[in-house]
């Protein structure tokens, strides 16, 4: 390996959402210790994957593998290296912490006509591209969901989180289709329910996508302390809760994180 430049310029993408921004800041600040200039770009899901396999991201911040995004990365992988997983993320339908248990506890439950008549049966997600919402569009499907009324619609995530806090706030009975992690788990309390098909897809692991053609050019020690860091999902909705709830930007939740934890960087 080549001795990388003293500061070489280093493109860190990563995909569209608040907590991949949370990510993609400590990675910034992991590379940025280690005396690279960083230039920031992001994009929804498909589109990131894109651009990396264009060669205009360095680093993506992250892939989901297998489940989400295996399908976008497929066509260049050769020309990648994965490195170790930051955290292991899942995709879920939950429900609100007053929806009783014994009112829905899984899917099929949603179909039940005294469960049905007291739920909005508008189920709002993210982004099509998304993995959770290409689940959830079958899912309506598989279950009968539709034959019950309901129906799936994408949309963004501003849109998505303003229909959550006001679901909440109104306690309305609706699901939503969601992930971890995800600061609204933890600022709701917001529970799983169980999906017996498996059409949610497994547990991911979520790390960096690096292109191999810049290997070289990322400090040696950036890019071992990238390959061991581990933020955990409830790390990740800490540091999402931060932006949030706190209204922290993503390179302050960083820093904030950060502080706490010496150890990250050098």
């Amino acid at each position: 390996m080549t001795t990388p430049d003293p500061a070489p310029a280093l493109t860190v993408g990563n995909i569209a959402l608040s907590f991949h921004r949370a990510v993609a800041a400590v990675t910034r600040r992991v590379l940025q210790a280690h005396g690279h200039r960083v230039n920031s770009i992001e994009a929804p899901h498909e589109q990131l994957f894109q651009l990396q396999a264009a060669g205009q991201v360095d680093v993506l911040v992250s892939a989901w593998l297998p489940s989400s995004h295996d399908g976008y990365l497929a066509g260049y992988r050769d020309e990648v290296r994965l490195l170790a997983p930051h955290y292991e993320p899942y995709c879920l339908w939950a429900v609100p912490p007053y929806v009783p248990l014994e009112a829905v506890g899984e899917v099929a439950d949603l179909v039940r006509p005294e469960v049905a008549a007291r739920m909005t049966r508008g189920i709002d997600g993210i982004n099509p591209g998304a993995g959770i919402s290409r689940f959830s569009a079958r899912m309506v499907t598989a279950y009968g969901l539709d034959r019950a009324g309901y129906t799936f619609t994408p949309g963004n995530e501003p849109g998505f989180t303003a229909r959550v806090e006001r679901g909440i706030a109104d306690r309305e009975w609706f699901v939503i289709p969601l992930w971890r992690p995800q600061y609204l788990n933890r600022l709701h309390g917001l529970r799983a329910i169980a999906e017996p098909k498996g059409l949610l897809g497994t547990v991911d692991a979520a790390g960096p996508v690096v292109r191999r053609e810049v290997l070289d050019r990322v400090h040696p020690d950036a890019l071992t302390r990238l390959d061991a860091l581990r933020l955990g999902n409830d790390g990740v909705e800490e540091l999402d809760t931060m932006i949030n709830a706190d209204g922290l930007t993503p390179l302050q939740a960083a820093d904030r994180y950060l502080a706490s934890r010496p150890e990250l960087l050098p």
